[in-house]
């Protein structure tokens, strides 16, 4: 059995999630709230909200751990040349913007939407008020990307010291959430954030140069990383 977390109760150590043997790896715990407060001791501490609509909140903390170093984060020939005509464009016609942290609820909302896939989302509402609150605290930011005005790709995420934990991407033309994240990664390895938190493995994340390492060694970046300043201002940097 899993504790049930009142809204004043302190989150078990991450050693007591479920294994794999114990059916829903990672899970550790449910209940409680999606208040700011809770949200930042979670991820503070390695533990993220994951849920369906309907569900209580369960709070995860996955072993092992996928990770993106931002050094290793994988840039393809096409994707780097696509990248040269956005840079390119944000100094000539400006049809394409990258912009940090300008439409922080309308990113989320947008990586809400249904994908082609038809797989239904763990966005839900009460996730996207939690996360705004977030993001008005100086905690959660997202990446955004413009064409004539209209945002058409982006990606959001907490950042606790320098730490930065990534939550969801969209894309509504094509590698618009790659190029979102690219400006993303640079500016973040930029300003001394060595990995992004990626929390569950799948092979589009592989793609970019996400791997899984043990929980055991994720702490351990995660309580050096923590430690840090926060970063005080997020503009987006050119790449080239």
């Amino acid at each position: 059995m899993i504790p049930w977390l009142d809204k004043t109760a302190p989150f078990p150590d991450v050693s007591e999630a479920l294994t794999e043997m114990e059916g829903a790896p990672g899970l550790l715990a449910a209940g409680g709230d999606l208040s700011p407060q809770r949200l930042l001791d979670a991820y503070r501490h390695g533990i993220f909200p994951w849920f369906s609509e309907g569900q209580p909140i369960l709070w995860w903390s996955t072993d092992p751990r996928m990770v993106l170093f931002t050094e290793c984060f994988a840039i393809s020939h096409s994707l780097k040349k696509k990248l040269k005509q956005v840079q390119k464009s944000m100094h000539t016609d400006k049809r394409w913007e990258v912009r940090f942290d300008t439409a922080f609820e309308e990113v989320m909302h947008a990586c809400a939407a249904p994908r082609r896939e038809g797989a239904g989302t763990w966005i839900s509402p009460s996730i996207v008020k939690g996360y705004c609150a977030l993001h008005k605290a100086g905690y959660a930011h997202s990446a955004e990307l413009w064409l004539d005005k209209q945002l058409v790709g982006g990606a959001y995420g907490v950042c606790i010291g320098r730490m930065f934990y990534g939550e969801s991407m969209f894309a509504k033309v094509s590698d618009a959430s790659k190029i979102a994240l690219a400006y993303l990664v640079h500016f973040l390895r930029q300003n001394g954030v060595a990995l992004i938190d990626c929390q569950q493995e799948t092979s589009h994340l592989a793609s970019l140069g996400a791997a899984p390492i043990s929980r055991n060694e994720f702490i351990r970046y995660l309580q050096h990383a923590i430690a840090q300043p926060e970063i005080k201002t997020w503009k987006p940097i050119d790449l080239f």
